[in-house]
């Protein structure tokens, strides 16, 4: 192996007036770590969902999934260009989340409130971090949490009219 290839990854200390960049630092990776379980939940559900509703429950996880994929991205990014790893264990983003997996096989009503009530609660993580982000001096995060909390605001949204009666 090559010395190029033998670099491990490192956090570094980034100035750029942002305070306390390892409690933002965490709070994205919490973000993150949601983002992962409830992308793959989605695209489970995406899978297996059945019945009447299946063609616009289907294409509406579809479409939220890529969403969030694209999302892990950004998150991850911004964890490094504050100067931190982002994780890089499963393990980690087992322990970060609280997104948790289905006790029994869903009914599709039950697969569309349980992605709304995940929606939810990853908006509601994301206004901790969006206040801490301003808090804290670092607009970047502050508005990237804005964008992704609008993004899961929606979808609850979404999902909720889905299962409305």
């Amino acid at each position: 192996m090559t010395d190029q290839l033998k670099t491990v990854p490192s956090a570094e200390k980034v100035e750029t007036g942002v305070r306390n960049i390892e409690g933002i630092a965490e709070g994205l990776a919490d973000i993150l770590a949601d983002t992962y379980r409830l992308v793959f939940k989605t695209h489970a559900y995406h899978w297996n969902v059945e019945g009447p509703a299946f063609f616009s429950i289907h294409k509406l996880t579809e479409e939220q999934y890529e969403n969030m994929f694209g999302a892990a991205d950004e998150l991850a990014e911004r964890i490094r260009a504050l100067g931190k790893l982002a994780p890089m264990r499963m393990t980690d983003i087992l322990e970060r989340s609280r997104i948790q997996d289905p006790d029994k096989i869903p009914s599709a009503g039950e697969m569309v409130e349980d992605l709304a009530k995940d929606h939810e609660r990853l908006a509601h993580r994301l206004h901790a971090l969006i206040e801490m982000s301003g808090e804290r001096n670092d607009p970047v995060t502050e508005d990237l949490a804005t964008a992704r909390s609008a993004f899961h605001e929606q979808a609850a949204w979404m999902l909720r009219a889905i299962v409305a009666s």
